[in-house]
């Protein structure tokens, strides 16, 4: 979900969408702020049909046609012997195989998107250090440097952020990810500065709330799903120039968020459902 605005976001989380002026989208910002992938934080029983039948338009700016995912791992957690170890490991695996499954191609309909090997990019960092409770996308921004700094910089790549239980995510109005105050999204993508040398990027916080799990699914399964969901907006809307709906805000992966319902796929890991101009309908694989 790309509209902004907390009031009409919280609307349509909970399915209830309201028909007048809609607030402005958000466009790129000349100092690379963030604009917001957001995710319903309740599961919204009516959203998909009303949404069904509105394609996703082309906004005339970039796409990743070729793309790697690094992760940046962030908390003791995610180190060797914390109690998260699977869980970050289980997401490499699950990054390492994604880009030539069929779940992946159902975005290679847009703008010369190709299956990619995701996990061919520079090393994933894990950061023993734990990071603050509360954060920012400020800190956020500050990592991605950081790697960039000392692995380098592939515009091919997408830095995802991964959060452990103990922190949840905040963006600059104030909303937060699981286990903050005001939670209204459960992972978020953004870009750091301009053109060809933008850094793209995404926040993969603990998915342990109601609003962003799937009822029976382990928590790694959850991520598998938001990782999924915030890669695919990322590559076919990097900038936010790229492919979303215009009458909604919505990028490719918003639209289809629980309606079908998320469900297991290739190889048992978790996806969920993309949506195809081609289909005219939210699809679980091309």
């Amino acid at each position: 979900m790309r509209i902004q605005g907390s009031t009409f976001l919280f609307a349509l989380s909970c399915g209830l969408l309201a028909f007048g002026p809609l607030p402005a989208l958000a466009q790129v910002n000349p100092q690379g702020a963030t604009t917001h992938t957001i995710a319903a934080p309740i599961r919204p029983p009516e959203r998909g049909k009303l949404l069904e039948g509105q394609t996703l338009g082309y906004h005339g700016g970039p796409t990743i046609t070729s793309a790697k995912v690094v992760f940046i791992f962030w908390g003791s957690p995610f180190c060797a012997g914390g109690a998260d170890r699977a869980y970050a490991t289980t997401l490499q695996a699950y990054r390492n195989q994604l880009g030539t499954t069929l779940e992946y191609a159902t975005i290679t309909q847009y703008s010369g998107i190709l299956p990619a090997g995701l996990g061919s990019g520079t090393a994933d960092q894990f950061d023993c250090a734990n990071p603050p409770v509360n954060v920012t996308d400020t800190l956020v921004r500050a990592k991605v440097n950081a790697y960039v700094s000392l692995f380098g910089f592939n515009t091919s790549a997408v830095y995802e952020i991964v959060l452990p239980s103990g922190s949840y995510s905040s963006d600059a109005t104030g909303a937060t990810s699981c286990g903050g105050p005001d939670v209204q999204y459960c992972a978020y993508h953004g870009w750091i500065g301009t053109g060809a040398g933008a850094k793209k990027y995404s926040v993969q916080p603990y998915p342990n709330c109601r609003g962003c799990r799937v009822t029976g699914w382990s928590n790694v399964q959850n991520a598998e799903r938001w990782m999924l969901h915030e890669t695919r907006e990322t590559v076919t809307d990097p900038l936010g120039t790229g492919w979303w709906d215009s009458l909604t805000g919505d990028e490719v992966d918003a639209k289809c968020s629980w309606t079908p319902n998320p469900s297991l796929g290739t190889a048992g890991f978790a996806y969920q459902s993309q949506w195809s101009n081609l289909h005219g309908a939210c699809i679980k694989t091309l």
